[in-house]
């Protein structure tokens, strides 16, 4: 068994729910596109997306001051769903400002002024809550969370339903309501059973309140969905360590170290690795 076995029960920041918020600017407020084991918060989808928009989310990512100040003249003009894109943008340079407070209250004003059932509306709530997360107001982002899931689910968007379900988790893991974290990572499996992050921070979520049984079989499902994410193979190393398997715990450490040797998880695996008794 691990001598480390109270560190194990904390480790794991990057991929831990527990941990309150996205650590730093969360993906989804990047703009990027899904990664493969999320599909949950899409970039942009919009119908008919302005010819302004991908310079300004451009200049949003290199140069957010002058971009704030871009967007905020082309929402002065614009006109029906401009309106909204223009938000957009401005919300973008606001994270990249890192002044998520006013990020929030923009993505939503963006949010509102989308079309009723558009998966575009869903997005911007969704980006309203991971903006909230960002700044440390767990509260805001479950309410931003509970709007956007509404919005999801009216356009009929399971995989993006599925993700704000798991911005829900992380606010409300931050709150201190693990029981209702589960619940919300349940739902998020139910929507997309193909979601492996879901599936991964449900097992995080499973061995933070002990119940290791159940955090293998979630970290099994994890694996299958996502065999190449290093993440997955830290936390299966941290179940098996706990869980007194300690050769399978190094098989797992060391496939991390192996699969992503440049990676923050291959650090952490070696650390474990060194900490494992002979």
């Amino acid at each position: 068994m691990l001598a480390l076995a109270p560190l194990l029960m904390m480790a794991q920041v990057g991929v831990d729910p527990t941990g309150g918020a996205i650590p730093g600017i969360p993906d989804e407020l990047r703009n990027r596109p899904p990664r493969e084991q999320r599909s949950a918060i899409k970039s942009i989808e919009k119908d008919k997306p302005s010819a302004r928009l991908e310079p300004c989310l451009k200049q949003a990512s290199n140069d957010p001051k002058s971009a704030l100040e871009t967007a905020k003249d082309w929402r002065r003009i614009a006109r029906n769903s401009e309106r909204a894109q223009a938000a957009e943008c401005q919300g973008m340079a606001l994270v990249g400002l890192e002044r998520f407070g006013e990020a929030q209250d923009v993505f939503a004003s963006a949010r509102a002024e989308a079309p009723e059932g558009s998966v575009d509306r869903a997005r911007l709530g969704a980006m309203a809550a991971n903006a909230a997360l960002a700044g440390g107001d767990a509260k805001a982002a479950l309410a931003q969370a509970g709007t956007a899931l509404a919005d999801a689910k009216a356009a009929d968007d399971n995989p993006m339903a599925a993700g704000i379900e798991l911005d829900r988790a992380r606010a409300l893991v931050s709150l201190k309501q693990p029981e209702q974290a589960a619940e919300a990572l349940a739902s998020a499996r139910t929507l997309d059973p193909k979601n492996g992050e879901a599936w991964l921070l449900s097992a995080t979520l499973s061995r933070r309140m002990n119940d290791l049984a159940q955090a293998q079989t979630q970290i099994e499902q994890a694996a299958i969905l996502s065999p190449r994410d290093p993440s997955v193979g830290l936390e299966a190393g941290v179940i098996a360590a706990l869980a007194g398997r300690d050769e399978n715990a190094r098989k797992s450490f060391q496939s991390v170290i192996t699969l992503a040797p440049d990676s923050e998880q291959a650090k952490q695996a070696q650390g474990y690795l060194d900490q494992l008794k002979p």
